[in-house]
């Protein structure tokens, strides 16, 4: 849990700084700083997706995934949580149509949980106490919570909400589970699909901050599990695609 304490005060302290130099932003700057973003984030996702072996599992745990996220209303509850944050907090906070929280809350939490590192860190330090992988992952999140809060406004803080219970979950059930899940690193192979599938998902939170479409990514979310199980079960069978 130390890897996810020190994530959480990196967010912390950079969407602090961010909502300060993003209230003083002119609102053309902030717009280009938003683009410059979003065309970073697409960068990310597609280098994330393109690592796959095997595309075919990766498009079948995404529509699948969409589909279930459809069915559980992922996206509705995050945005549930966030109008329900933004009730209590908005007005101290300086909510604006432009800078809701509830947008920030979701985009942000999307962003900073959707990654091969926020598995592995989580896992490395349920299982061993090594929070590296993480600490390198809050200087990372600190960066882009700053970015990311002088654009979309102080509601990306409350993704340490996020971080807290994903980040923390998956550290608590690594301890739990122990010499289990083996050795994990980034070229596991069901590392690999689990990351291909959270970059199709990263590359569709770019094309939401580029205002381009309007994607429910929340209601993908399942594909990272549905990758990483899909995989292993193949392997089991002997069966490649």
């Amino acid at each position: 849990m130390t890897g996810t304490l020190i994530n959480i005060i990196a967010v912390l302290f950079g969407g602090l700084l961010g909502s300060f130099l993003g209230a003083r932003l002119p609102d053309k700057m902030r717009e280009t700083v938003m683009s410059g973003l979003g065309l970073v984030t697409a960068v990310v996702g597609m280098q994330m997706a393109l690592g796959t072996h095997n595309i075919l599992l990766v498009m079948g745990s995404v529509l699948v995934g969409g589909v279930l996220g459809e069915w559980w209303r992922i996206e509705d509850g995050l945005e549930a949580a966030g109008r329900w944050l933004e009730e209590r907090v908005g007005s101290a906070m300086g909510s604006t149509d432009e800078r809701s929280i509830t947008r920030a809350f979701v985009t942000a939490s999307l962003v900073f949980c959707v990654g091969p590192l926020t598995i592995l860190g989580s896992i490395q330090d349920g299982l061993t106490g090594d929070y590296s992988l993480l600490a390198i992952k809050s200087m990372l999140d600190g960066f882009a919570a700053l970015a990311f809060a002088a654009t979309l406004g102080p509601g990306v803080i409350l993704a340490v909400i996020t971080i807290l219970v994903y980040q923390g979950g998956l550290s608590l059930m690594a301890m739990g589970l122990g010499s289990m899940l083996g050795e994990v690193t980034r070229q596991t192979p069901w590392v690999i699909e689990m990351t291909a599938a959270g970059g199709v998902l990263i590359l569709g939170i770019s094309l939401i901050l580029l205002d381009l479409r309007r994607i429910r990514v929340a209601n993908m979310l399942p594909a990272i599990v549905i990758a990483p199980l899909a995989q292993i079960v193949l392997e089991a069978l002997g069966i490649s695609l």
